[in-house]
């Protein structure tokens, strides 16, 4: 995952409690609800249509979630990766932000129900992203957090910076070895990169900074339930990540399930791994989307939607990004990317401007802008049709999209520089272990 000043909404209702600034419309009230990629792109594709938007997120912030692994890793800042989503659309005169939590969907009313207010509706974009997956196994969150959110960054890097410096402390040589192994769950491009990252840690950044230890000893464990890393790129790459993460000194073990995960470390078919620290990327659930909409949905929980990206049975609601089941042109799943949840923002925000006018668009159409992924400072793997990278050339190809990505001049030049600098010194300078806070009265 906030602004509220001048919305209008329609036909004369307001939010309960809300303030006499918000006056009846006559224009078709959009409510978005998520703040990722496809919501704000939604709402930036309504900026000058005659409408009145309001966008409600449960977090005030805009998260660039493919570099929470650097903040988990400690090569970034929270603040280098997030923005508050107000600032983002400070210049949109018809979008109003509200930071609250949806609780339902009444859809024969056409209102959205909040923990603090309801919200009418003519048009309903439903964004609202993904979590982790455990696979019928929640319990196992406490033990081994994923990476969806800045919580789930920062908690992260607390428990591997926590690792070495509990090890630093421990006389017994079998606690230090339990501390410092590093077990990451799931191959895919976030397993392959915090993977990577954790040894680039535990190699360079911290080899001098123990007296007791030696950072370097570190165990780093990458296990894939499949036959092989990124499922999601060709053989000869996976081969390539699987190779230079080996190199790196990591343990990669495929075809490998995870079937029990506590605070001691992770169990398999084979045996247990006694680890300080559990990471967990081997898979994402839908948000309760569905749920809310009593619709049909698939095993992750994605909300089934015609081709247009709407509800069956509802032209006015409209599932898109994580929280979407559809496919593209050929047949095959539309990939939970960034790129392909913006592809929906635009598509969702140029039908409902289509719509309003009495007019329609042809079905959403995804366009493959390929994949990418790290697999430390000078190793990357790139395919983008015919662009077919890895080494050092697929990381500066990296580099430069990352950064062209990300939000507001400020945050790539500082990006940009932090990289620079770990390049050079291999130092990270968000070697922070932050307490958790206490939980609000």
């Amino acid at each position: 995952m906030f602004r509220a000043g001048g919305q209008m909404l329609l036909a004369g209702t307001m939010p309960t409690g809300a303030s006499e600034a918000f006056m009846p419309s006559q224009r078709p009230h959009v409510v978005i609800l998520g703040g990722g990629f496809g919501g704000l792109e939604t709402a930036k594709t309504l900026s000058r249509a005659e409408v009145d938007v309001t966008i409600i997120d449960r977090q005030n912030y805009h998260c660039f979630q493919p570099l929470l692994y650097q903040v988990a890793t400690a090569s970034l800042s929270p603040a280098e990766v997030a923005w508050p989503i107000r600032h983002i659309l400070r210049l949109q005169k018809n979008a109003t932000v509200f930071m609250t939590e949806v609780t339902a969907v009444d859809v024969a009313g056409k209102t959205i129900k909040t923990k603090s207010d309801s919200f009418p509706f003519d048009f309903l974009v439903i964004a609202t992203g993904a979590t982790n997956s455990y696979f019928g196994h929640d319990g196992w969150a406490a033990f081994a957090p994923g990476l969806k959110r800045i919580e789930d960054a920062t908690r992260v890097r607390r428990n591997i910076l926590s690792a070495f410096e509990e090890a630093e402390l421990a006389d017994d040589d079998n606690r230090r070895r339990q501390l410092l192994t590093f077990v990451i769950v799931g191959g895919g491009p976030t397993g392959v990169e915090m993977a990577g990252a954790i040894a680039e840690v535990a190699r360079q950044t911290l080899k001098r900074d123990f007296r007791r230890i030696d950072p370097r000893s570190s165990r780093i464990v990458l296990i894939e339930a499949g036959p092989r890393l990124l499922p999601g790129f060709s053989a000869k790459h996976s081969a390539y990540a699987q190779r230079t993460l080996t190199a790196m000194g990591v343990e990669v073990m495929t075809a490998t399930p995870v079937t029990q995960c506590d605070a001691g470390g992770v169990a398999l078919e084979a045996g247990r791994i006694d680890a300080g620290s559990v990471v967990w990327a081997a898979g994402v659930m839908a948000s309760p989307a569905a749920v809310w909409l009593a619709a049909e949905h698939d095993r992750a929980g994605r909300v089934v939607v015609r081709s247009d990206l709407s509800l069956p049975g509802h032209d006015t609601i409209f599932v898109i990004g994580d929280t979407a089941a559809v496919n593209d042109a050929g047949g095959r799943p539309v990939p939970g990317l960034a790129a392909a949840a913006k592809q929906m923002g635009q598509y969702v925000g140029r039908l409902i401007i289509a719509r309003s006018a009495g007019r329609t668009l042809p079905p959403f159409r995804y366009r493959n802008q390929g994949a990418l992924a790290t697999i430390g400072r000078r190793a990357a793997i790139v395919e983008v049709g015919p662009i077919q990278l890895k080494g050092f050339i697929g990381w500066l190809f990296w580099s430069v999209v990352h950064i062209f990505f990300l939000i507001g001049l400020r945050n790539r030049l500082a990006v940009a520089i932090t990289w620079l600098w770990s390049y050079i010194t291999f130092q990270r300078g968000a070697r922070l272990i932050t307490e958790v806070p206490p939980p609000r009265i």
